[in-house]
């Protein structure tokens, strides 16, 4: 028999490791999808906390709350004042953050933030509303959370006790 030397891969061989790498980004994607959902959330969750304890500064230095994101903004130009206290960045400031709608307005005892996806089930699959209570609420749906929705982390808030 002659010495033949065998170079490179046969095609049944690459295409095993073809459908073996297709297997594992079928399994990964969702995953990854939903990391990548869970981290937007998340971060529009912190959006909301910056947004309240925010509005709690803006109150003490203007003596009210503000009515709009733009009023927590950066200034176009010049100083910071009511109409722009540069108290938050000018991405939040526009109104939308990291695959999230954000809203803040004024209500007759303070204020209301509400945040919620762009595009629902794309960049987030819940919706979170605050006031000046400061608890974060948030609703599993399409529809806007209330201040009767869950609270975000109830049970981090309250505690019991078992000794009694």
């Amino acid at each position: 028999m002659p010495n033949r030397r065998r170079r490179g891969f046969s095609l049944i061989e690459l295409l095993i490791v073809i459908a073996i790498i297709l297997i594992i980004v079928t399994v990964a994607l969702p995953k990854l999808n939903k990391a990548r959902l869970f981290a937007q959330e998340m971060a529009a969750q912190k959006a909301v906390q910056t947004l309240c304890t925010v509005q709690i500064q803006y109150m003490s230095q203007f003596g009210r709350f503000a009515q709009s994101l733009t009023e927590l903004g950066p200034p176009a130009s010049g100083a910071d004042t009511a109409a722009a206290a540069g108290l938050i960045s000018a991405d939040l400031a526009s109104g939308v953050k990291q695959g999230y709608k954000f809203t803040v307005t004024a209500t007759p005892a303070g204020f209301a933030i509400s945040a919620v996806p762009a595009s629902f089930g794309a960049t987030g699959s819940r919706t979170f509303y605050a006031d000046q209570t400061m608890d974060i609420h948030y609703n599993d749906g399409q529809e806007p959370a209330t201040a009767n929705s869950p609270i975000v982390n109830t049970a981090a808030k309250t505690t019991t006790d078992t000794s009694k």
